[in-house]
């Protein structure tokens, strides 16, 4: 395959690349743009590594409304509508809405998934669902599930016992929920047999962390200070933490010192935090994001990710992770400059970071020849209009490919 007339992000000039057997094996500059036979012609248009979505709920997903709305909006009734859906869950279910997302995510450029299944469920049938598409799904989409205890760890009846099962069943990370659980100790106890059963058998680690607005849940800490104990480090994410908005800035001083000796790293989901955040509050209403712009600034990896697409906790989502860029940029105060050039960081490098992929990820000669093509020239446009994929390529096969729109009768005073 050849790319002509392509666009890198924090380069001016234009690119010709080849890719041969699934693989990047020529990256050249061209003096000028080319008229000439070639596979695909990006014709000056924003060629980068494909979105990483590093938080998501692939069992729950097409769920809302299903048995009931969540009237209320918050997290905890979203909790309680799931429950009451679980019960109506069956192979066929799980992997027709499966499919139906995995559509949806491809034509928006993503390429990478981290999926959390909920694991509170004595039959594990969404968890062996999702894993029986895995295989299917592998040319298009990697797939990391994520054994997730929705309704706690030492807060469900044999709940040890359905996680340890679960990595029995592929799971390739172990989550945890410790604002969930029914007592302060319970959740420390949580983090740290997670900590040591993922030690234990080679899985990475991904918490639901302090998803709350109560400024008095600490989880963080433990979860930081056994990741640095343990060695564990950058295989550890903290989810959510959006506890960390009601926080004092003398705690998150000292916090962050911890934060960045540990290593972890965050994902944060704007829309869905916007929404379910601040719901006991009258007013002023918490934004309820964690502080994205301050652990960026301290050098800590921060990715986002969409979390929920019409399911009880959120009845809204696309699978446009561009979409989380925007709410970030304006809900953190992240709207200069410096801010813009770097914004697509936030949905590709760094969550492949958090997938503990970036070895096969991204733009390079010997890499996988995974790309997408997006309608601007770079990420401030692609940004500001919040840009239709043009192509997404996998292993040197296209997957999509899409006319720009365009007007067919418009205005104008010029």
């Amino acid at each position: 395959m050849k790319i002509i007339n392509a666009r890198l992000r924090h380069h001016q000039e234009l690119f010709t690349l080849h890719c041969s057997n699934g693989i990047f094996t020529q990256i050249e500059k061209q003096p000028h743009p080319l008229k000439e036979p070639s596979d695909i012609d990006a014709n000056e248009q924003l060629l980068c590594a494909p979105f990483v979505e590093p938080h998501i709920h692939l069992d729950a997903i097409f769920t809302a409304s299903e048995p009931r709305w969540n009237h209320s909006g918050t997290l905890f009734e979203g909790i309680e509508c799931w429950a009451d859906r679980k019960g109506m869950l069956s192979t066929e279910d799980v992997q027709s809405r499966v499919l139906k997302a995995a559509e949806l995510l491809i034509n928006n450029g993503i390429q990478y998934i981290r999926a959390h299944v909920d694991v509170t469920d004595q039959t594990l049938t969404a968890l062996k669902a999702i894993t029986a598409l895995k295989k299917k799904l592998s040319p298009y989409l990697d797939i990391q599930i994520v054994a997730f205890p929705q309704e706690g760890i030492f807060s469900f009846p044999e709940g040890k016992k359905l996680m340890i099962e679960a990595l029995e069943h592929e799971a390739d990370v172990i989550g945890a929920i410790p604002h969930y659980e029914f007592t302060r100790e319970y959740g420390v106890e949580s983090v740290k047999w997670v900590m040591e059963l993922a030690k234990q058998h080679n899985k990475l680690v991904d918490v639901h962390c302090d998803e709350i607005d109560d400024e008095n849940s600490h989880f963080l800490e433990v979860l930081a200070t056994t990741a640095l104990e343990t060695g564990m480090k950058e295989k550890v994410t903290a989810s959510h933490t959006v506890a960390m908005h009601s926080y004092n800035n003398a705690y998150c001083s000292k916090l962050f010192r911890l934060l960045k000796m540990s290593g972890i790293q965050f994902v944060s989901c704007p829309t869905e935090n916007t929404h379910l955040q601040g719901r006991f509050d009258c007013f002023p209403k918490r934004r309820g994001i964690t502080r994205i712009k301050e652990l960026r600034e301290s050098g800590i990896n921060v990715a986002l990710a969409q979390d929920s697409i019409q399911d009880p906790w959120y009845s809204l989502g696309n699978g446009k992770l561009l979409r989380q860029v925007d709410f970030a940029l304006h809900t953190c105060h992240m709207m200069g400059y410096d801010d813009f050039t770097n914004a697509l960081d936030f949905i590709t490098e760094n969550g492949a970071r958090v997938m503990n992929i970036s070895e096969e990820y991204g733009i390079g000669i010997g890499k996988p020849a995974n790309f997408i093509i997006l309608q601007g020239t770079d990420d401030i446009s692609v940004i500001r209009e919040q840009a239709d994929i043009l192509w997404s390529v996998r292993k040197g096969n296209i997957l999509v490919e899409k006319q720009p729109a365009k007007f067919l009768k418009t205005v104008s005073f010029s």
